[in-house]
């Protein structure tokens, strides 16, 4: 047998052997040789065992440990002499040979593997064989060897039927094994043909088997197995566990366990999962985190809920990866190392390509583990959603792919869409809503569903505005897809109604919206589900409406006209006619209620009118509903309208004592009637009415329009129609000072209402011209284009005139825009730009300036204006805000009446004869404090900005100059409805507030379908504008005033009209609105209107030799060659400006700026297949290029002369924050920042002068007239800045190059370069030795002290390096030195004075000089130079070097005491720190 071959042969006959043998008997000879059987069984007896037992298995004695010592006696050799081995090896052959022989029947063989006893299973007579030393290893290989006879055997469930399982379970647990090797070897053979069903049950066992024994061969027998068949990975993995393996074992079996990730069945994923989870370690943990993202592969798609009721149950895939989230969830949970790598791993992606499911899943398996990692978990979810990198399908594929587990875990979802709804970010709410979306489409069950909603009502209570609108939008989204769904869970949704009181107009549109879409689906069902939710709905509104609150009743107004809205839609398709009627009857009930409750409240009645104009004009309601509006709106004529004889008034009567005119006449004699606004204006009922005319007017024209198919030619008549407003004799000196009060609040009130009059005008017909509708003939259209530019100028006209009259006899206007009355938006026509116009004039000393010469003008101000009421202008400057407008009174040419005073009488302006003059462009605080209660003029009125290009006529004819200040007013409102539109985190440069985003009624797509068409005519308008600037003619006043005439403006001889300043004003407009729309959200999704804005505005001819960095040069077409042609065309332009503009320049010099990030940002944004095929001449070119044209512009900025008196630069006095941007520029788009700071802080600004300049020589010792006395402080500030800008990212290089290892060169370029900007940080502080202003020791002692905290980060570098470059280590601290004893001396003067500016910036200086001390004496004595630092008191010396006599006694007899030499008294060395 192969057993008996392994053993030594049986020893040879004696040498007598060679005579024939000897002739025995029969009987004899088997006595001589038996049966090996028997002597087994003869062997067993002897030792107690009967193995012949008739009743079963072999009855084993009772001390089975006597039992295996006898055995072991009598097969053991080692205490036999030699003679007597010989027997025993022959005897354990004998015994071998039996039990071969005996086993060989396969009863037999299951008898030896079972135990006689039945509370003993494992007491069977071959397990105490097998731990009989002597024949171990013979036993093991016999049984190995009767494997194969049983692999054919079908699997049964019982162990004791199954031989093979049996023979493996004998071969666990043993106490020892003698020849591990040998058994391990022969195991791995018979492994490795096996059946499956038995190569699982082997190797699950083998760390049972063969225990800690000859472990690599194990490992690389069962890597071998696993490369042949992956069927066995769970017990391969079992195995891998179990054993005890080391460092290297373990790192290969990880190796094997991840090689398999790509091919293992999804079944097995979650054992492999686990396992790989289980054994990481701090040092292989990012291996297997990466290693499992990158090759773990999700199978599961979110389906179309259409079908997925059809795959329901047919999907297992689905079930797998359940397991496999399970597996990791419970492997993160207990492992607190996998959590911080994951974060870590998942905060390096930057790019959304880059994200995978598997990683969303990590985020939320360990945010579903709860603390104490959920709040880090929240943190990076948001910050990947907010910049793009979790996308929606990703969410989508996580919910709708394994719904079961997400079930299992839906509180988990609910709480993390409850944190993204919170977020102020609109990502990141945006996606929270669409986490609730698919949660409520993909779990219908009551218990979901509730969650939910009970969720999203609690959001709704928050103070969050943003939450609360988020949450309400996607309430509404849900009610229009599954509005019966929700009826089961009103009463749920009844809860929002509680927080009615703090929503704003658009939350009640939403909420209102919810309720109707609820009641109109109860219509069509058959429960109780229409009463509860229609009567609850129309009870509280009903209530509302009647409240005598404006508050309440507005609420009222929304929820009835939208359910309006819902349930009277002419293209509803109602079940039967008896509900439709039904429903109009109890519409047209709730509309008469609410028309009675407004009729005390004029507010109440222009909420009522704009909310019906904004549903009617997007949907057609039923016919029984417009025939009421048309009874209703009948009334207008008899209210505001009188009928003309000729052309005149039948009844030329007084009303409160004031004469009338016909102002602003357009259609003639012809004309049939005119608006009475001077009669409605001087009664008390009638100004009431005028506060509704504007709100009414829209109203009618609207449904005019819906009725004629887009046509207003049943109400043309009203464009032309005169005005009939007081007599123009009262705005001449005489005739003002002959009114009472009461007159001239009528004069102000008739003008205030003609204007929003003439707004609601433009609005209106505005729509006639548009191409898109055709609805008027090509004469008629002509006749309206002419007609709207003369009510634009009557506009003009109008707000100008009150502008003055606001000033003269300051009063408050009433509201006439619903908006404007609740403070929750932001007016859209003509609102206060706060400071979004970038040219910010003050700084602090200049404010403080102003103010004493405020004061001084204080004494000669009236009565009115010491009691006049402040406005928020008023509150801004107060606060040191400045805003546009305010701007605009600061320019001579602007102000009206001089601008000396807020208020002044007319005796002061003009003489009795003359009439109030008139200036435009004209801005009045007092108007624009109050310009929010104006009527917005609407996005379709822009179109008027096309109309040269309409007419096809000469822009360079007198008409379209006279035309400028209307375009200029369009392009002031443009830049108004921009400011709201674009986003707080998109906001220009120079934006120091934040306008509102929402206002009046449109959106922003409403607004960028109507910009799309504009991007030409404001290229049109620049250039011209621009050519007349560079021209200088000037147009005489009375062609301007002729113009004006031509309008119908009654006595235009007191217009004066600024023209260079008009130029100036549409140049900068139209620069403020290309760069707001650089920042729209529009272009994220219009993806054509980035091309043709930068179409718009291509240069004629572009210098291709100006860009020699870029090759090859992009083609014409592409985005690269737009950009390029873009610069190009505000080059010039800045160039130009040079000439006449300072503030224009300026303004051009913003623009490039912000064309040079959005190309920049185009570029980032280039798809990796993209950049492939890209030249790389395009990619590294074009932006680098473009950045070096913008530094060498602004460089032009600074190096051009400002003073000349021929143009309207006065000199730099109000340009400091302005010059500051323009260096700020200059420094950050130069090749090399830190050598152009040091230049600028080491040679210029030393040459500069603080004191006022006599004469052009005091100005001109340097390369750059910006830097003077007047921007002196900008320039000091703006190097201090940038200098620890340039430190701050020194210390973040070194500090990550710390841990590598830094080449010599690189450390060297790196000491120089902090060499470098301590060399500036020196220069700058050591001018305070010069300059005495206390606004510059103050930045000194700031930005020194921020100096020296970032230096000291810079310690751990330098003792690092300090043994290879020592020299320009100590050089580095002995030169900053210089600056620190400059701050010191600061310091102490700034106390001595009591300097109160400066001493509370001195104690953080303080300690940052001293930790700057310390941390130099721990360098040296850290680096074995502790020689070199010597320690002692500074004597108190001033800045120029003297000793303080106060202190110069002091200082003489501690100087000896206190200074300590390491070295001795010798003198001191070059690389000695005397600090």
């Amino acid at each position: 047998m192969v057993f008996l071959s392994r053993k030594k042969p049986p020893p040879p006959p004696s040498s007598s052997s060679a005579a024939p043998p000897p002739k025995f008997p029969e009987p004899q000879k088997e006595s001589v040789e038996p049966d090996p059987v028997e002597k087994m069984t003869a062997i067993l007896a002897e030792a107690g065992c009967t193995l012949m037992n008739p009743y079963g298995p072999p009855c084993l004695p009772s001390d089975l440990h006597a039992f295996r010592r006898h055995l072991t006696g009598r097969f053991s050799s080692c205490s036999a002499n030699s003679g007597e081995r010989d027997n025993v090896d022959a005897l354990r052959s004998v015994f071998i040979s039996g039990f071969s022989t005996y086993i060989q029947s396969p009863s037999n063989l299951r008898r030896v593997l079972s135990s006689s006893s039945s509370t003993k299973r494992n007491e069977t007579l071959v397990r105490n064989l097998l731990l009989v030393s002597p024949i171990q290893l013979d036993l093991q290989e016999m049984l190995l060897e009767k494997l194969p006879e049983y692999f054919d055997v079908v699997t049964v469930f019982s162990l004791e039927e199954d031989v093979a399982r049996l023979i493996i379970n004998h071969f666990r647990w043993l106490d020892f094994i003698v020849n591990p090797d040998v058994f391990t070897d022969k195991l791995m053979q018979v492994l490795s043909i096996c059946p499956l069903h038995l190569k699982k049950e082997i190797i699950g066992s083998l760390p049972e088997i063969i225990g800690d024994h000859n472990s690599p061969a194990v490992v690389d027998s069962l890597e071998k197995m696993l490369q042949e068949d992956s069927a066995v990975v769970v017990p391969v993995l079992d195995s891998f566990s179990n054993l005890n393996l080391d460092d290297q074992l373990q790192e290969q079996a990880i190796t094997v366990a991840i090689s398999c990730i790509r091919t293992i069945d999804a079944e097995h994923m979650p054992y492999l999962l686990k396992f790989l989870l289980l054994a990481a370690t701090p040092t292989n943990v990012r291996r297997i985190i990466s290693q499992i993202r990158e090759q773990l592969k999700f199978t599961g798609m979110a389906q179309p809920l259409a079908s997925q009721n059809k795959l329901k149950g047919k999907v297992p895939a689905y079930n797998a990866e359940g397991s496999i989230l399970h597996a990791l969830r419970s492997s993160l949970r207990f492992k607190n190392i996998l959590c911080q790598e994951i974060i870590k791993e998942l905060n390096s992606l930057e790019k959304p390509r880059d994200f995978k499911v598997i990683d969303v899943w990590l985020l939320i398996l360990m945010y579903m583990n709860g603390d104490p990692i959920r709040k880090s978990i929240e943190k990076i979810f948001k910050k990947k959603v907010v910049d793009g990198c979790i996308q929606e399908a990703l969410l989508d594929q996580c919910i709708c792919g394994n719904k079961e587990f997400v079930q299992d875990n839906f509180a988990s979802f609910v709480s993390l869409a409850e944190h993204l709804m919170s977020c102020k970010e609109e990502k990141a709410r945006e996606t929270g809503s669409h986490i609730y979306t698919r949660l409520f489409e993909g779990f219908s069950d009551n218990y979901s569903r509730q969650e939910i909603l009970g969720a999203l009502v609690t959001h709704v209570g928050s103070d969050n505005k943003l939450e609360v609108s988020s949450v309400l939008e996607m309430m509404t989204v849900l009610a229009k897809k599954y509005a019966q769904q929700l009826l089961p869970f009103s009463s749920h949704i009844n809860g929002i109604l509680d927080y009615l009181e703090g929503f704003t107009v658009e939350d009640l549109h939403k909420v209102y919206e919810v309720f109707s879409l609820l009641a109109l689906s109860a219509r069509a069902s058959p429960d109780s589900f229409r009463s509860s939710v229609s009567n609850e709905l129309m009870m509280i509104v009903r209530k509302q409406v009647s409240h005598p609150d404006l508050k309440y009743k507005k609420m009222g107004l929304v929820g009835t006209l939208r359910i309006v809205s819902s349930l009277g839609d002419a293209n509803s398709v109602p079940d039967c006619s008896s509900s439709q009627v039904s429903d109009c009857g109890e519409i047209l009930e709730l509309l008469k209620t609410s028309v009675d409750s407004c009729r005390q409240s004029n507010l109440a009645q222009i909420i009522f009118y704009d909310e019906f104009t904004t549903i009617l004009s997007h949907k057609l309601l039923q016919p029984a509903i417009m025939d009421w509006i048309g009874k209703h709106l009948g009334e207008f004529e008899s209210l505001f309208l009188s009928d003309l004889d000729n052309g005149k008034m039948a009844d030329e009567g007084s009303y409160s004592g004031l004469e009338g005119d016909l102002w602003m006449n357009l259609d003639g004699s012809i004309s049939p009637i005119c608006l009475n606004i001077l009669a409605l204006a001087s009664s008390s009922s009638g100004s009431c009415c005028l506060q509704i005319l504007p709100s009414y007017f829209l109203f009618l024209s609207t449904v005019e329009r819906l009725t004629n198919d887009g046509s207003l030619a049943g109400i043309d008549a009203l464009l032309g129609c005169p005005l009939h407003l007081p007599s123009s004799k009262y705005f001449a000196a005489a005739g003002w000072q002959s009114l009472t009060k009461k007159q001239r609040e009528i004069l102000s009130l008739s003008l205030y209402y003609a204007a929003n009059w003439i707004r609601e005008l433009l609005n209106a017909f505005s729509s006639q011209i548009d191409k898109r509708f055709g609805c008027i003939s090509q004469a008629t259209e002509k006749d309206v284009t002419t007609k709207l530019l003369k009510r634009l100028r009557n506009l003009v006209f109008l707000e100008s005139l009150l502008s003055n009259l606001i000033m003269l006899s300051p009063q408050t206007l009433p509201e006439l825009h619903h908006y404007s009355a609740t403070n929750q938006h932001t007016h859209v026509g003509h609102p206060e730009r706060k400071t979004e116009k970038r040219k910010l004039h003050d700084n602090s000393s200049q404010r403080k300036g102003n103010m004493k010469n405020n004061l001084k003008k204080s004494k000669h101000t009236n009565v009115d204006e010491k009691l006049r009421q402040p406005t928020i202008l008023d509150a801004f400057k107060k606060a040191g805000v400045v805003t546009s407008q305010t701007q605009l009174h600061e320019i001579p040419s602007v102000s009206s009446l001089d601008g000396k005073t807020t208020s002044v009488s007319m005796d002061e302006t003009c003489s009795d004869d003359e009439s109030l003059s008139v200036k435009i462009p004209q801005v009045s605080r007092g108007l624009e404090s109050q310009r929010n209660k104006f009527r917005p003029l609407l996005p379709q009125c822009l179109s008027i900005l096309k109309f040269p290009e309409v007419r096809r006529e000469d822009i360079d004819s007198p008409e379209y100059k006279a035309e400028l200040p209307l375009y200029l007013y369009l392009l002031q409102d443009l830049h108004s409805k921009l400011d709201c539109l674009v986003p707080p985190g998109k906001q220009l440069p120079f934006k120091r507030g934040s306008a509102q985003r929402s206002f009046g009624t449109f959106k922003l797509v409403e607004l960028v379908s109507q910009i799309k068409g504009l991007f030409p005519s404001l290229r049109m308008h620049l250039n011209i504008a621009v050519s007349l600037l560079i021209k200088g003619d000037e147009t005489s006043q009375t062609s301007w005033r002729d113009e004006f005439a031509m309008a119908g403006n009654p006595n235009t001889s007191n217009i004066v009209v600024s023209e260079s300043l008009i130029y100036t004003m549409v140049c900068k407009e139209v620069l403020f609105s290309f760069s707001k729309m650089l920042t729209l959200p529009g272009f994220e999704t219009d993806k054509s209107l980035l091309p043709n804005l930068l179409e718009a505005f291509q240069h004629t001819d572009i210098p291709v030799a100006s860009f020699p960095d870029i090759q090859p040069f992009p083609s014409p077409g592409t985005k690269d060659h737009l950009y390029i042609g873009v610069y190009c065309f505000f080059e010039d332009i800045l160039n130009s400006a040079c000439s006449f503009s300072f503030d224009l320049a300026f303004e051009c010099l913003l623009t490039l700026q912000l064309l040079v990030t959005s190309a920049q940002n185009y570029l980032g944004k280039v798809s990796d297949e993209a950049t492939k095929k890209r030249s790389s001449g395009r990619i590294q070119g074009l932006v680098p290029s473009l950045h070096a044209k913008l530094g060498t512009s602004a460089e032009k900025l600074l190096r051009h002369k400002w003073i000349d008196e021929s143009t309207d630069n006065k000199g730099l006095k109000n340009k400091g924050e302005m010059v500051q941007t323009i260096l700020r520029i200059y420094l950050e788009a130069s090749g090399s920042t830190s050598d152009l700071l040091d230049e600028l802080a080491c040679t210029i600004l030393p040459q500069a002068s603080l004191s006022k300049p006599t004469g052009e020589d005091d100005v001109r010792d340097h390369e750059f007239p910006t830097l003077c006395s007047a921007t002196f402080r900008g320039w000091y500030k703006t190097l201090h800045e940038e200098n620890l800008a340039i430190l701050s990212k020194l210390v973040k290089t070194v500090s990550s190059e710390k841990r590598q290892n830094c080449q010599p060169e690189a450390t060297r370029a790196h000491l120089k370069n902090i060499h470098k900007t301590v060399n500036v940080v020196v220069s700058l502080v050591n001018l305070c030795r010069c300059h005495d202003k206390v606004t510059i020791h103050g930045m000194a002692i700031k930005y020194g002290g921020k100096y020296v905290d970032s230096f000291l980060k810079v310690f751990d570098f330098l003792e690092a390096h300090f043994q290879d470059h020592n020299g320009l280590v100590i050089q580095l601290v002995k030169d900053l030195q210089k600056a620190t004893r400059t701050l010191q001396t600061l310091c102490s003067e700034a106390k001595g004075m009591k300097q109160t500016a400066i001493t509370s910036k001195i104690p953080a200086t303080k300690r940052s000089l001293e930790r700057f001390l310390f941390h130099v004496k721990a360098l040296l004595h850290t680096t074995s130079r502790g020689s070199n630092f010597w320690m002692g008191s500074l004597k108190h010396k001033d800045l120029r070097g003297q000793i303080v006599s106060s202190q110069a006694y002091v200082d003489n007899e501690t100087d000896e005491v206190e200074e300590e030499t390491m070295s001795g008294e010798a003198p001191m060395e070059e690389d000695e720190l005397p600090l």
